[in-house]
């Protein structure tokens, strides 16, 4: 098996033992939110970048920002089967699905895709918290398998030798491209559904997928292949409006599709993971993770999220038995939150954004089009003053002309038209992370909305946690 190492790092556990409060300490963190290296800020400008998912076409480079598992060996599927909240049945090679594993107590620590690649080979592909989870899991396991674990590149010494290349193409004139790119008819796939294709003389894994809200697909193949196809796609994408979307712009895509990329991975308490959080070191993600944003909390649970709470509860099957699930039985009758859009008020945006001319303390500067600050944001969302849920994202559509958050709201107050306050910028001035300037609290006011908030993300996708109340 092929680990990170740990190279005699001291643990998680010890770190966390000499740091009082965890809260605190996760809060003063010396990390701005996840960095999109690989591709500039800008191609052209963000707003042009974000208008093409919704009316062309763009061309998403994911070969840098995510890392991959490699799960392989003859009890690859019982074994995975067992650390994840969703059913395998059906699950056959080449296909794919949101996989979500949780804590012993039934909250989530992440979500990533899971690729069936082929009979005993897997990949899973996205934010570290997971992949940690499952490599640790493989190693104190007694299952037959094999994990390959493939850094992100911002943490890597060899940033230009990865396994392998993956490019999304999204928009309305997706399948256009993909049959001038390939001389063919675009494959008519189900969503999560897999094929192969050829574009440039070489063989492409393709993925039927939606990440801005529109159809599209997923590439992926040998990392040299990787200058071919993207040459290829970008040649054959100018009759039809391509554009490359940047760092800057990329992770905006999510407020309209509906997606919460930061569910704070839920392993620094609890005694039945206390051998992960020895496992786990002062170099991994969990050590270095930071919290941001208006709610402020001293027990690190109430950062813990549920299924249900990001939209994922039709993925809770128990139909199997896997870690968490005597916790998630009893959670399942609820209560539970509701994710929902919040669509801010432009007069309230825009009172926040005036006192930047102020010569005395300011709102929390909104920055465009993401104004995420933290890895992992968590705004306090009101009703009359007390608190009705948390917003976990938030950032400007051009699109939709309009500042929008992703957020979890007591079912109360989960019904679209509902006004709700957000709380902007954290109290007390500011933590000390180094993308927090000394500010004020403001109170911005908005508007329970659907989720997603784009029309075509709602209406467009066969049915999942998009289009179904959860």
């Amino acid at each position: 098996m092929t680990l990170p190492s740990h190279g005699g790092d001291s643990s998680l556990e010890s770190l966390l033992s000499g740091v009082g409060n965890i809260v605190e300490f996760l809060r003063n963190q010396q990390a701005g939110p996840n960095a999109y290296p690989g591709v500039p800020a800008e191609y052209t400008n963000w707003r042009d970048e974000q208008r093409a998912w919704q009316q062309t076409c763009v061309l998403f480079n994911q070969s840098y920002h995510m890392a991959e598992l490699m799960v392989e060996g003859p009890d690859a599927l019982a074994f995975l089967n067992g650390l994840g909240i969703n059913s395998f049945k059906g699950f056959v090679p080449d296909k794919a699905k949101q996989f979500v594993p949780c804590s012993h107590d039934g909250y989530v620590i992440g979500d990533v895709i899971l690729f069936y690649l082929a009979e005993n080979q897997f990949n899973l592909v996205g934010r570290a918290p997971t992949l940690n989870w499952v490599l640790f899991n493989a190693q104190i396991g007694r299952h037959r398998v094999t994990c390959t674990y493939d850094e992100r590149t911002a943490a890597r010494p060899d940033p230009q030798n990865r396994r392998h290349y993956r490019y999304q193409l999204q928009g309305p004139n997706a399948s256009k491209v993909i049959e001038s790119a390939t001389g063919r008819p675009a494959p008519d796939l189900k969503f999560f559904n897999m094929c192969w294709m050829e574009i440039a003389g070489r063989k492409v894994h393709a993925l039927r997928h939606g990440m801005a809200g529109q159809p599209g697909f997923e590439l992926m193949g040998p990392w040299a292949d990787g200058p071919a196809i993207h040459a290829a796609l970008v040649e054959a994408g100018k009759a039809h409006g391509l554009k490359l979307v940047g760092g800057r712009c990329y992770s905006s895509n999510t407020l309209e599709s509906g997606w919460i990329p930061s569910p704070l991975p839920a392993v620094y308490s609890g005694e039945k993971m206390k051998p992960y959080r020895e496992w786990l070191t002062v170099n991994h993600y969990e050590a270095k993770a930071s919290i941001g944003g208006s709610f402020v909390s001293d027990n690190i649970e109430d950062y813990y999220l549920t299924p249900w709470e990001l939209g994922y509860g039709l993925f809770v099957k128990f139909d199997h038995e896997f870690i968490g699930r005597a916790a998630l039985e009893k959670l399942a009758a609820g209560p539970h939150r509701k994710k929902v859009t919040l669509a801010l008020d432009n007069v309230s945006v825009t009172d926040a954004l005036f006192t930047m001319f102020d010569q005395g303390l300011r709102a929390k500067f909104i920055e465009f089009p993401s104004a995420v600050y933290s890895m992992h944001p968590f705004d306090r969302v009101t009703v009359d003053g007390k608190l009705a849920g948390l917003s976990t994202w938030v950032g400007y559509s051009a699109n939709e002309g309009k500042m929008l958050t992703l957020a979890m709201i007591d079912e109360r107050y989960a019904k679209p038209g509902t006004e709700v306050t957000f709380v902007w910028g954290e109290p007390d001035g500011g933590t000390t992370k180094p993308t927090v300037e000394r500010h004020k609290q403001v109170e911005i006011k908005a508007v329970v909305s659907p989720v997603p908030y784009s029309n075509v993300a709602r209406t467009g996708y066969a049915d999942s946690w998009r289009n179904k109340s959860a």
